[in-house]
């Protein structure tokens, strides 16, 4: 099991405020968008079958999409996709075709997953956890690439805890964001330990809430997540235990009306992350910048989240890989009653995967 612990300060990069600015402005917009879609009923329930696999996009090769919005997230917790809204490579690619770029900011991937059933975008930022999770119960989204295979969730307790183990959690606590990757974390730890979700009370708060309870002590240990977590690390907080193999790889999702309708933009979108992702290896200065001014984070924080805890430079085709760790992660979703059958899970692991435009990218569209 990994338990090292990390803190490794990089220098400080040029502050970027119009941009931080125009990133808080954006997202503000765009967040209350996609309140309003969720309160007027658009998302389906949970606990559905699996969605059917979709249409084979062979069938729609040739298509050229003219005009229309392309809504697509943006998440500190997934790094090219702060680059590309940065960079405007989205904009210039689809200019031709007269398209617009909406950027909404996702808050974590049950947010991101959400808007995806909500139909509040085309495109969204989850762990494979969030995206195996919502498929299971009907949620029509396809992985269409991989965007990193991150280190992103540990427990985290207060500094000088008294809780220096798993086992130390029982009765205890705990904050996490259910439907996320740290949740999922939370409960294969607590089964490594011995322990089951029954053992510990979870407070189901979105991650910067999280980090505040455990700050006003309202928890006792906090599932966090990169990089508000690299920030709490920074302010003294602990992680308790850390293991890389309970963290699932960043996916690209896609709803399935979208891939079928509108194949080519999809396509453009993951050309453009293909060429964020040999940006970002080049440029990786640049790309702490752009995290640290987006996420409010000192910059030190940000170089150990991309240096430490992000790998950018993974196989972006989803294939057996990710599925070897779904496979693992899926029966914990029957057990905790997230998902009524495993029946559901396995349909959801053999549909959702759509590896075509990872395999056809091309990042030289960006010049």
């Amino acid at each position: 099991m990994d338990t090292r612990s990390t803190t490794r300060a990089q220098p400080a990069s040029n502050e970027r405020l119009a941009m931080k600015n125009r990133f808080t402005a954006t997202a503000l917009i765009a967040s209350a968008a996609t309140a309003a879609l969720l309160l007027t009923g658009c998302v389906a329930g949970e606990n559905q079958p699996a969605a059917d696999a979709a249409a084979d996009t062979d069938d729609t090769a040739g298509v050229v999409t003219e005009g229309g919005t392309l809504n697509i997230d943006f998440a500190t917790y997934n790094p090219l996709s702060l680059v590309i809204k940065d960079q405007g490579w989205l904009e210039e690619a689809l200019a031709d075709q007269d398209i617009t770029v909406n950027w909404v900011q996702s808050a974590g991937s049950n947010k991101a997953n959400e808007a995806l059933r909500a139909n509040a975008i085309d495109v969204g930022s989850t762990a494979g956890s969030a995206a195996l999770l919502a498929r299971s119960n009907g949620s029509p989204i396809q992985v269409i690439d991989i965007y990193s295979q991150p280190e992103w969730a540990a427990l985290v307790v207060p500094e000088g805890s008294a809780i220096t183990s798993v086992e130390d959690l029982k009765g205890k606590q705990v904050a996490a964001t259910k439907g996320t990757d740290p949740y999922f974390f939370l409960l294969q730890s607590l089964e490594e330990a011995g322990l089951t979700e029954k053992d510990v009370t979870v407070q189901n708060l979105q991650h910067a809430d999280g980090w505040a309870a455990l700050q006003n002590g309202s928890v006792d240990a906090w599932a966090g997540l990169d990089p508000i977590m690299g920030g709490a690390e920074a302010a003294g907080a602990e992680l308790v235990y850390r293991n890389v193999d309970f963290n699932s790889y960043g996916f690209l999702n896609a709803t399935e009306t979208f891939l079928t309708e509108k194949p080519d933009v999809a396509q453009t979108v993951v050309d453009v992350y293909e060429h964020a992702r040999a940006w970002a290896l080049e440029n990786e200065d640049e790309t702490i910048e752009i995290l640290a001014e987006v996420a409010a984070l000192d910059p030190a924080v940000a170089a150990t989240v991309i240096t430490e805890r992000s790998n950018l430079d993974v196989d972006n085709v989803p294939g057996d890989a990710q599925l070897d760790v779904l496979t693992t992660i899926g029966p914990v979703f029957v057990e905790t009653g997230d998902v009524l059958e495993q029946g559901q899970v396995d349909d959801a692991l053999d549909t959702i995967i759509n590896d075509t435009f990872a395999k056809n990218a091309d990042p030289t569209i960006v010049e």
